[in-house]
């Protein structure tokens, strides 16, 4: 992956339905060109895929969006955990991260009633010894 490889996907993670003439436009390439990169970053699997991402607060129908730090019980594998939580409804994301948790779950839940019963699954299914949830109240544009 070159200059003009890192140049494309900053565009993309821009715009990923940007023209592939406007895409070489901006790195200066040729619209074939452009899109003859693309293929090859997809192929090569640096481009995973694309995706829309929507607003929250445009959705009225998820409720509340929240983030749970959970750290994992010792007797509790993350290969089990994260089995048991991509099981449940409402999960939209599981990251394993560094510091004080073991992962950090984002999750919808249509209610405050919906979240406890998340969090009591969690617990008692997921083998999550202690969590620390945050309900999104809004969500800037990333730039």
């Amino acid at each position: 992956m070159d200059r003009l490889d890192r140049e494309i996907l900053g565009v993309l993670q821009e715009d990923a339905r940007i023209s592939y003439r406007d895409l070489g436009s901006r790195v200066g390439l040729s619209a074939n060109a452009a899109a003859d990169r693309v293929r090859r970053l997809r192929k090569d699997g640096v481009i995973r895929g694309f995706t829309v991402i929507i607003d929250p607060a445009a959705d009225t129908r998820t409720g509340l969006v929240v983030f749970i730090d959970v750290s994992l019980r010792s007797d509790t594998t993350n290969e089990v955990f994260e089995r048991a939580v991509l099981t449940l409804p409402g999960i939209t994301e599981l990251v394993h991260v560094t510091g004080a948790h073991d992962y950090l779950v984002r999750a919808t839940a249509a209610d405050t009633a919906a979240l406890d019963g998340l969090l009591r699954r969690l617990k008692r299914e997921a083998g999550v010894a202690h969590s620390s949830t945050r309900i999104a109240l809004r969500a800037a544009p990333a730039r």
